[in-house]
């Protein structure tokens, strides 16, 4: 009788224990890294970021990603679905034009439920570049894999 009652006890211990009564507060995710990449040889710029999971996403979620426009105008929107074991998803732009030193450019993270209707969750954080995008060549010094000179315009 004993037995059954200390049985009994430890069931509705480990019941309660498993219920999922306690909520996992913690954020989705978090920015790791990002920032401004100037390429040289191509002649061009482009920003990006790395998101790093703290917690299982929900199944099928969508991440959005959304770059304020260095050159103005609607801002770039990347998207990506969360999969499950996913250590990383890294968010970056096709080629921008006009950035600019010492500037703060916005970028927005959103979590939006499988049926695109709902934001999870949402982060807002900025990128700065020390340099201006001046400092690019007009045109890409090179070309092909190796480092051929570029013809001249019109060449």
């Amino acid at each position: 009788m004993r037995l059954r009652r200390l049985l009994s006890a430890a069931l509705l211990v480990l019941v309660g224990a498993c219920s999922g009564s306690e909520r996992d507060e913690r954020p989705y995710l978090e920015f790791i890294g990002g920032g401004f990449i100037f390429n040289y040889r191509l002649a061009q710029a482009d920003y990006g970021f790395v998101a790093k999971p703290l917690r299982r996403l929900p199944e099928g979620a969508i991440l959005e990603a959304s770059f304020e426009n260095p050159g103005g105008g609607a801002p770039i929107v990347i998207r990506q679905e969360a999969k499950w074991g996913r250590s990383q998803y890294v968010f970056r732009t096709p080629p921008v034009q006009g950035v600019k030193a010492q500037r703060d450019y916005k970028v927005e993270l959103r979590l939006l439920d499988a049926e695109d209707k709902h934001v999870i969750a949402s982060y807002r954080r900025t990128f700065r570049s020390d340099v201006d995008q001046s400092i690019l060549p007009q045109r890409p010094p090179v070309v092909g894999p190796g480092y051929h000179p570029a013809p001249p315009p019109g060449g």
